[in-house]
Order: C-alpha cells, then structure tokens, then sequence
C-alpha cells in the first residue's frame, strides 16, 4: 500500500509518500521548518515526493494528515489538501493527532524510554498540550490542555522523560511537585514521515477528516462587524 502523508500542524510543513512493494518499504521525503507559508508550500512538496516515487496520485492507498492540536490555520492546511486529494484519488482517508505523531517521531529520533513517556508541547498562554505514551509509542492517555501543574498529575508513576518543546515547562513543574522529569527532543516537531509510518501499520480509516481544536482560536470577531450581520 502507498501512503501519502500531510503535516502542517506546527513549525514544520512536510510531505512523505511510503511505498511500498512486496519486497521493500521505501519513504521519498520532502520537510522544511517554517512558521507561516504552509499553504503555498504544501502542494509542491506533494508533486516532488510523488515524482521521485514514481507514482501518480492514482497509486495511492491512503492519504493521511495530522489533525491537531496545533496552529489552527496549520491544522486546516493539511486536511483540506487530504480531503481534495482522496476525493480526486478515490483513496480512504486516515489521522491522528499530532502529539501521537510527535511520539512516534521521538522514538524514530532515539528516544528510548524505560516506561512510559510524555509528549509536552507549549501551547502559550501558561498551557500546555500533553500526551502520554508507553515505550512502544501507544497512546495512554490525551491529548490534553492544561496547566503544567495540573499535567504533572496526569503522569503516571515512573515515568520520567517528556519530550517536546514544552517539556522543560512539564519538568519545572514535576519538580515542584517532588518529581524527577527529564526533558528531551526539545525541538521535537510532528511530521509526515512518522505519519506515514503510523498510517501504514493501521487499519483504521476515516470517512472524513475533522481538525482536533483543544481551545478556541485566537482571532475572534469584532463586536461591530457582528452587529452589523444581525
């Protein structure tokens, strides 16, 4: 099965098409780190790993994206260009979210935990994303938003290594709390190749792709321009 896998959630867009044929498994990858630009950049990345593949859209059997939590404008990014891809390809559809990606990637990065482990990513405002995984990279609890100091309960015993750019906030807090939590990967991002991997070992497939919003967006309207519309 060919997999084409979609990441804009974060600070990293990036494109990774998995084939796959009865002898081999091959990832043809196209990433770059980014903070805005996502969109214009999405599309291109996705014809260069198909054409280094060697396969048409119509190869594919399955496309991918991450659906959150994230940049809200990112999060759409990805699933709208899955969404019209599938559509044109007839391919099913499959996602998770991005912390589950991030625990994947942490592993493919050498992380490797004793136990369990947890993926923090600073969501600003004094909040955190969490997730917590065991050492094979399997969900155990989350997403989550919370406090640090609410995320440190979350933990489960003995578990003592976070990796994400929010860990060295999950450890501050852990240690205030008594705890020992080591920080790792602290630049940690999702990205498609760890997607693509995930989507490929599960048989798991969406009828449609929905964003996962933890909060509220930022923008919000203004109170005139909702008057006006009543």
């Amino acid at each position: 099965m060919n997999v084409l896998a979609l990441d804009t959630s974060m600070g990293v867009c990036s494109a990774a098409v998995l084939r796959t044929t009865e002898s081999s498994r091959t990832l043809f990858v196209r990433e770059e780190a980014m903070p805005r630009g996502h969109a214009e950049a999405l599309m291109p990345m996705v014809e260069e790993a198909l054409n280094e593949a060697g396969l048409a859209p119509r190869d594919l059997g399955t496309v991918a994206a991450t659906q959150g939590p994230g940049s809200f404008t990112g999060v759409r990014i990805a699933i709208a260009a899955a969404r019209g891809l599938a559509l044109v390809t007839g391919a099913p559809l499959y996602g998770t979210d991005s912390l589950t990606v991030m625990a994947r990637a942490a592993l493919r990065a050498g992380l490797d935990p004793a136990g369990a482990f947890a993926i923090s990513v600073d969501a600003r405002r004094d909040m955190l994303y969490l997730g917590l995984y065991d050492s094979d990279g399997a969900r155990l609890e989350g997403p989550l938003l919370c406090a640090p100091a609410d995320a440190v309960r979350h933990l489960p015993e003995g578990l003592g290594v976070a990796a994400g750019n929010g860990a060295s906030l999950l450890a501050e807090a852990a240690a205030a709390h008594g705890r020992a939590l080591e920080p790792a990967l602290t630049d940690l991002q999702p990205g498609a190749v760890a997607l693509a991997e995930l989507a490929s070992e599960s048989a798991d497939r969406l009828e449609i792709l929905r964003p996962l919003y933890l909060r509220p967006p930022d923008a919000k309207p203004q109170r005139a321009a909702l008057e006006r519309r009543r």
